[in-house]
């Protein structure tokens, strides 16, 4: 009976032993994960010198710089339409008629009228300048006859508003109603397009669009004219940016050579934007905030320190630092957001 007791106390205290091992093993595994938890991987790069180069170059589109709706000016029925898709127009071209019988009644009515209220106030000028008639009847004559003659300046201009016209030279790209259609005004009629000039859109990244200015010469280049080179100029760079910062900038071109382009076309458009040079550069990967207020990660001592520069140029995705970091130093390109100033980091790519 012993026996079994002492096997038995022996195979308790064996069962312990082995519960206060796994329970210290899984207490440094533990402590092991907080310590690995709090360092944060990533990926670096040296900061270098690098060639800036002078040229810019991305893709834009074009646009017409004058598009727009032609529309009814009075309310009636289309009588016709003089007008097919496609069809170049010169400005002031009548492209469509409303039925304008009834304005025509009312402006040979008020026509008639203002002949006659002419005639009246003649009359009593004369008879006043003899002195057969009083200042009270000659005024009441000049105010009917101001008055229709204003009626019938305005029963003319109501008239005119049935001939609808083109107000610009260019190509008619819409057609928006039939003969027979019953419009009212604002009703677009027909949409026209004017490509003798052009405009080219494209977006330029925060730090290039500072180095853009209205008037800047550009080359436009396009697969539809292989070899063939355009020259447009700037003509806006937006003042605000988008909140990726990217900058609205507009091109203007000349489209009356032989080889037109149409609008919706995708373009090459080439800046100069400097001469070329040699800078410090980081690969635009590390920037942190916008290029107006830039900062960047760099790695110091197994640690991320955040660090304000400022932001030059940028070419072919290395961004030139003209301050804030210094030739060889290290910055984070990956990882950067779970860290902040002061995280360990532990590098898992070669410098």
């Amino acid at each position: 009976m012993k026996r079994i007791i002492g096997i038995v106390v022996i195979a308790l205290l064996v069962v312990l032993s082995v519960f206060k091992l796994i329970s210290n093993r899984n207490k440094i595994t533990a402590q092991n994960e907080n310590l690995f938890a709090n360092e944060v991987s990533v990926t670096v790069a040296s900061v270098s010198q690098r060639d800036i180069s002078p040229v810019l170059n991305v893709t834009g589109t074009v646009y017409p710089v004058k598009e727009l709706d032609i529309p009814a000016e009075t309310q009636g029925k289309i009588r016709s339409l003089n007008y097919t898709l496609g069809q170049s127009v010169k400005a002031g071209s009548v492209i469509a008629v409303i039925d304008d019988e009834l304005k025509k009644l009312s402006y040979e009515s008020a026509k008639i009228d203002a002949e006659k209220a002419e005639k009246d106030f003649n009359r009593l000028k004369n008879l006043l300048n003899g002195g057969t008639t009083s200042q009270q009847e000659f005024d009441n004559a000049r105010f009917a006859y101001e008055t229709a003659k204003n009626k019938a300046a305005d029963a003319a201009k109501q008239l005119s508003y049935t001939k609808i016209t083109a107000p610009i030279s260019g190509t008619i790209s819409k057609k928006l109603v039939e003969t027979g259609t019953y419009v009212n005004p604002g009703t677009a009629v027909a949409s026209i397009v004017d490509i003798s000039k052009l405009k080219v859109k494209v977006n330029l990244s925060e730090s290039n669009a500072y180095y853009v200015k209205a008037g800047n010469k550009v080359q436009i280049t396009t697969d539809i004219y292989p070899g063939v080179i355009l020259t447009g100029k700037v003509s806006f760079v937006s003042p605000r940016g988008d909140d990726a910062h990217n900058y609205p900038v507009e091109i203007e071109l000349e489209n009356s050579g032989k080889n037109q382009l149409k609008g919706g076309t995708f373009v090459n458009a080439k800046f100069e934007i400097g001469a070329e040079k040699m800078g410090l550069c980081i690969p635009r990967e590390a920037l942190q905030g916008s290029i107006k207020e830039a900062k960047v990660y760099a790695a110091e001592g197994g640690k991320a320190h955040l660090k304000n520069v400022v932001i030059g140029r940028e070419s072919g995705g290395y961004l030139e630092v003209l301050s804030g970091i210094t030739e060889n130093e290290t910055v984070v390109i990956s990882g950067q957001v779970n860290l902040s100033d002061g995280k360990s980091i532990k590098i898992i790519n070669n410098n």
